[in-house]
């Protein structure tokens, strides 16, 4: 329990790739992390593509990107449904500026994208939206994960070890 006392918001919408969400959720929480999850608003329940559904413990206007250590947004769909909701990319935008860790998977770069936060930064993700970010200015490569300071990314979910133990690791620094 070597992360007791930091806090983790993990965002969430309907189409959210199940063990994007799953996975870091429970190995945080096996390192003591309080993890929050943190909806758009539109629901209080949401559903990944597989079928497994989470309930949001706040929704994105209750809380600030200033409010916790680590933002994680995985993949899935439910990053295009989550970036027409400004409280969702506002929280993005404001954990960036604080310098609290951003943790990207699979298609979260939309988010990354919408938020303004990846001008200068180098980062992957899944291959779809290589040129979604290349073009909101991310120096964009395949690898399975991609760390540039606060920024953290991974590709898919192959990837998750990976990107867990980097999230783990950054937030062993704080």
């Amino acid at each position: 329990m070597k992360l007791k006392n930091k806090r983790a918001a993990i965002l969430v919408e309907d189409l959210y790739n199940d063990l994007e969400v799953w996975v870091p959720y429970y190995r945080l929480k096996e390192e003591g992390v309080l993890v929050h999850v943190v909806g758009s608003g539109t629901a209080s329940t949401y559903h990944g593509k597989y079928g497994v559904q989470i309930s949001a413990d706040k929704c994105a206007k209750e809380v600030r990107g200033k409010d916790f250590d680590l933002v994680i947004i995985p993949g899935g769909y439910a990053p295009d449904r989550m970036r027409i909701h400004p409280e969702m990319v506002q929280l993005v935008r404001e954990a960036s500026e604080n310098g609290k860790i951003l943790a990207s998977i699979c298609h979260g770069g939309w988010m990354l994208a919408s938020a303004n936060v990846v001008r200068g930064k180098r980062l992957t993700s899944y291959v779809a939206i290589k040129d979604d970010l290349v073009n909101a200015g991310a120096l964009w490569e395949d690898s399975e994960m991609v760390q540039d300071g606060a920024l953290i990314t991974s590709r898919k979910p192959e990837d998750l070890p990976a990107f867990c133990r980097a999230i783990i690791q950054s937030m062993s620094s704080l």
